[in-house]
């Protein structure tokens, strides 16, 4: 740095800060940056302090999520109609986040068996068991027991047991459940025709995939994981199974006969869920699953709900039942511990503050809550549940019913190669949607930004127009901002000032680094490392390079740490002439970010939501900076620092071009395949996926936000994150929509013989010539 700019900046620092600037002994440089305050915090972690604030925000949204439902709830109780209307925008939102959205077969019930395994499981003087398999979706099946009494049936009852317990245990027929508790065949008692479905268990995986197996994931688990990404879930596709069920009995028994669900724990979850969304069904047992909701986030991850938060806790869920008929057990369940989140018996006071919450509707009947003396769990299936839940159906308790054993006549028995199938099953669809997804995104973005562009892919001309690059751009708001709000989420607070401190952290002949905070929320802050070269002239103005690190990385390793997956690239960007500012983003510590992800999906926000803001906030500041040309920033990051080139600048339009290294995918493959060597399924990132992601926007739709900014991807032949195969065949996507645009010269992808790593070259001419920069 040149005597003369010395002297201003340390004058701007004097004016700033109302005292000397601090030079460092060997330095004529000050020791913070002019304008801004000192940066007086101990020499400490940094990232461990913007992850704990970050946590602390993220909860204080969750607690405000809570008390601004009201917004969402107009209810209108005049009439049993009036109200049906004023809740059904909530439960088609309930519907779509649980993902229970795809058209059900027509109902079918099938009773199989051979000779070893009897379609006939047991009889007894009151009723008959048979093995049946139902149809839920195309290659969606259902199986369980059905149970059908011998004289006219009372009522039709779903019966669902907790995840890891069987139908037969359920209706007493093999051991795990004590006699007491089979409400299933308590109800065949009763007089009930009763359909018991199999649920996916929280039993590990069964796999020989060594590298599968290390991840730890329970079945149920492995469904979420893949199904999240392409806007299904666990919990959706076994509900659709409950009201596939409810179709069936419909069928077969018209408006006329009383329909009820009944289920404990995982089923008490499926029962509350099927009952909010399906007018028919006419009453509700939950047992063990009622609530408050608000640490949802620490429960087993298979129940990470995308935004459940902003509209629902179990008392709105509640709502979506009445004015039907609810009754609500507190039962006690089995304890869950799990480092991707636990569960417990549901304290007494938890249950009834949250049962308090039920809006009381005059003119309808006000649910019923059954627990014990003093707050103590009882049931599961407590005489007093089942005697209110029947009598919510119309039907007598009996309290004296011919109690026979039920017997299984069955052979051989497999209910492991039963559930097997029924996991296999639900994992085939969502692989399905995988498939079909790149034709789904296509008519989601693509042609519905400009629909003319559907007819050149098999067009035959010789010739072609190029089309308005300003008009794609134009229709692409509408696409920005759906990714930034339903794909990675927004938090709506507004910024605090940035309040800017510094201090000197690094300095060679050549350039100066500063450690940089901003204030971005009251909990949260930006961090970065500013990189300014020594022979800025006063009054210039140059281009800034923001150099992104990748998981478990640090700003300064992009910089100096000598690090071969970076090369320095901060620093080398910088001795070309740019200036360079390389942020630090919240992916570090590894499963703290992981939690602060799903905390942030209860209420439709990820990780990004936190870092898309902190850049927000980075780029306002930058363009304050009077060496800093506002017009020419842009962004090169590696690895996750490559994700967030595909997320933060398609969102961001004050980022003039993006580079994105050593992530450039087909990220719905990537993600949420089960059959490829380098997906996410088969690793502990369990915070991959994101909601629906797998039916909007894949690399190359994300790219698309970019139009008519250059976009280009640096690609090493050896980098195992993915497969040459398919970055080109995403990439050869991008390169024909900016050619079609007239754009071809903006976007480009290098390919080298190395890793996973900055390789600096092609990259780096890209910046050259895009920020109209010269080369050395």
């Amino acid at each position: 740095m040149n005597r003369k700019l010395a002297w201003y900046l340390g004058s701007m620092c004097l004016v700033a800060c109302c005292g000397a600037p601090v030079v460092a002994a060997d330095s004529a440089t000050p020791a913070w940056l002019p304008g801004t305050k000192v940066l007086d915090w101990p020499d400490e972690d940094l990232s461990s302090r913007m992850m704990d604030g970050s946590h602390q925000f993220v909860e204080r949204k969750i607690a405000e999520a809570e008390r601004g439902r009201d917004r969402y709830w107009r209810i209108d109780a005049t009439s049993r109609g009036a109200y049906e209307a004023s809740i059904a925008e909530n439960r088609q939102a309930l519907r779509e986040i649980l993902g229970a959205v795809d058209p059900r077969s027509a109902p079918r019930m099938e009773r199989y068996g051979d000779d070893n395994s009897m379609a006939m499981v047991a009889e007894t003087s009151g009723y008959r068991v048979l093995q049946v398999r139902w149809d839920v979706l195309p290659g969606v099946t259902a199986e369980g027991l059905l149970v059908q009494p011998k004289q006219p049936a009372v009522a039709c009852v779903v019966a669902l047991a907790d995840a890891d317990q069987t139908p037969e245990q359920l209706l007493g027929l093999a051991p795990g459940i004590d006699a007491a508790n089979q409400f299933a065949r308590r109800l065949a008692e009763q007089g009930c025709e009763v359909l018991v479905p199999v649920l996916v268990q929280r039993t590990l995986l069964d796999t020989t995939d060594k590298q599968i197996q290390s991840t730890r994931q329970t079945c149920r688990e492995w469904i979420y994981r893949q199904a999240f990404h392409m806007g299904r879930h666990v919990i959706g596709y076994e509900v659709q199974k409950v009201l596939a069920a409810v179709d069936w009995f419909r069928q077969q028994h018209g408006d006329s006969m009383p329909t009820g669900v009944v289920g404990h724990a995982e089923g008490g979850l499926l029962a509350l869920y099927s009952a909010a969304l399906d007018p028919r069904i006419d009453a509700v047992l939950v047992s063990g699953y009622f609530e408050s909701r608000q640490r949802v986030w620490a429960e087993p991850i298979y129940r990470n709900i995308w935004s459940l938060l902003r509209r629902f806790g179990d008392a709105e869920i509640a709502s979506l039942v009445l004015p039907r008929h609810l009754v609500i057990e507190h039962s006690p369940v089995v304890t869950i511990a799990d480092h991707k989140g636990d569960w417990k018996t549901p304290e007494a006071e938890s249950v009834q503050s949250e049962f308090r919450r039920i809006p009381k509707l005059a003119g309808f009947p006000r649910p019923s809550l059954i627990i014990g003396d003093g707050g103590q769990a009882v049931g599961p299936g407590s005489e007093g549940a089942l005697r209110e839940f029947l009598q919510r159906l119309g039907a007598a308790w009996n309290a004296n019913p011919v109690r026979d054993v039920p017997v299984d006549l069955r052979r051989d028995i497999e209910p492991t190669e039963r559930h097997r199938q029924t996991v296999r099953q639900l994992e085939q669809h969502v692989q399905s949607l995988v498939r079909e997804s790149e034709r789904i995104r296509d008519q989601f973005f693509l042609y519905a930004a400009m629909p003319e562009l559907a007819d050149l892919r098999w067009s035959t001309r010789k010739e072609h127009p190029v089309h308005p690059a300003e008009r794609f751009a134009d229709a692409a708001r509408a696409f920005r901002e759906r990714f930034q709000t339903e794909a990675m989420g927004h938090f709506d607070e507004p910024y605090q000032p940035p309040s800017p401190r510094t201090r000197k952290v690094a300095e060679t002949e050549r350039w100066t680094a500063y450690d940089v905070v901003l204030d971005v929320w009251p909990e949260v802050f930006a961090w970065g490392v500013l990189v300014v070269p020594k022979d800025l002239k006063p009054g210039e103005r140059r281009p800034v390079v923001v150099c992104q690190h990748g998981r478990n990385g640090l700003p300064r390793d992009t910089l100096d740490r000598d690090l071969p997956a970076y090369n320095n690239f901060a620093s080398r960007l910088a001795e070309r002439g740019f200036i360079t500012f390389a942020p630090h983003n919240l992916y570090r510590g590894e499963d703290r970010y992981r939690w602060l992800s799903r905390k942030a999906n209860t209420i439709q926000a990820t990780l990004f939501s936190f870092i898309i803001a902190q850049h927000d906030q980075i780029l306002r500041w930058l363009d304050t900076l009077p060496f800093v040309d506002g017009q020419r920033i842009a962004f090169y990051g590696l690895s996750y620092g490559g994700e967030t080139a595909m997320r933060v600048p398609p969102v961001l339009e004050k980022y003039c071009l993006s580079i994105c290294s050593g992530d450039f995918n087909q990220w719905t493959t990537k993600v949420a395949s089960t059959d490829q060597p380098f997906s996410f399924m088969r690793t502990i990132e369990w915070e991959m996926p994101y909601w629906n992601l797998g039916q909007t926007f894949d690399y190359a739709e994300m790219a698309y936000l970019m139009v008519p900014r250059p976009f280009m991807v640096e690609r090493g032949h050896l980098d195992l994150v993915g497969r040459d195969a398919w970055v080109a065949h995403e990439y050869a996507k991008v390169r024909w929509l900016y050619a079609q645009l007239g754009l071809a010269d903006r976007t480009e992808i290098e390919y080298f013989q190395g890793g996973h790593s900055i390789h600096g070259e092609g990259t780096f001419d890209f910046l050259h010539r895009h920020l109209d920069w010269p080369a050395p």
